[in-house]
């Protein structure tokens, strides 16, 4: 492993390889992590390990039980009722401050984004729409300027990728969500803020169905 720092703590670089492992499944959920072993693998000491685990855990990601170690975070439908009902209450109230804080320039945006999607719809290429879906929802939250709030989304997206199957290929969920992005647009457009708050937690709840 090449530990040049580039103006980093190396543990944050490790970090970033342990996630990419999670999210691509080499380290999938419920695996137990050896901080030993994986030291040696990325050639680093276990201080640095130990650290990068602590990121993760932190973010979800990781699970750490006490006389038990580190375990990558499994999802049940539990968690998800719970992940998705506090992403409703919080992309709700994201959407909502964007109908009113939005530049002209900002809606442009994201009326731009969602021709995008519109497209990657049309051509059925499922990994562009979930990469300009992904645009889209950041981008109402940034409107919404809440760094707090949007540091929690951020956690709680990540840990969803844990449990994240091709929803958008089941039965009529790709246009049903198509749709669903319309409304929000729609709200956000005409600067409707009770209306954008509803559509988007409308959204969120029709997500979780699709997903369990």
């Amino acid at each position: 492993m090449n530990t040049k720092l580039n103006n980093r703590p190396l543990y944050e670089d490790v970090a970033d390889r342990l996630r990419e492992q999670i999210f691509s499944k080499q380290l999938p959920p419920g695996s137990w992590l050896d901080e030993q072993n994986l030291a040696d693998q990325f050639g680093i000491s276990r201080t640095p390990m130990r650290e990068a685990i602590k990121v993760l855990a932190s973010e979800g990601l990781i699970t750490i039980k006490m006389r038990r170690g580190a375990y990558v975070t499994e999802v049940v439908r539990r968690d998800l009722e719970q992940i998705f009902t506090i992403l409703s209450l919080l992309e709700g109230q994201a959407a909502k401050e964007a109908a009113t804080k939005a530049t002209e320039a900002e809606l442009n945006l994201l009326d731009h984004l969602h021709h995008r999607l519109e497209t990657a719809a049309a051509d059925r290429d499922m990994e562009q729409f979930f990469e300009i879906n992904v645009k889209f929802h950041e981008l109402i939250q940034e409107i919404a300027g809440n760094r707090w709030m949007n540091g929690v989304i951020a956690d709680l997206r990540k840990v969803l990728k844990l449990h994240r199957r091709d929803s958008l290929t089941s039965t009529g969920r790709l246009q049903n969500s198509l749709v669903e992005h319309r409304e929000i647009l729609r709200a956000l457009l005409q600067r409707d803020e009770m209306a954008a708050e509803s559509a988007m937690r409308i959204h969120l709840a029709n997500g979780l169905e699709a997903v369990r």
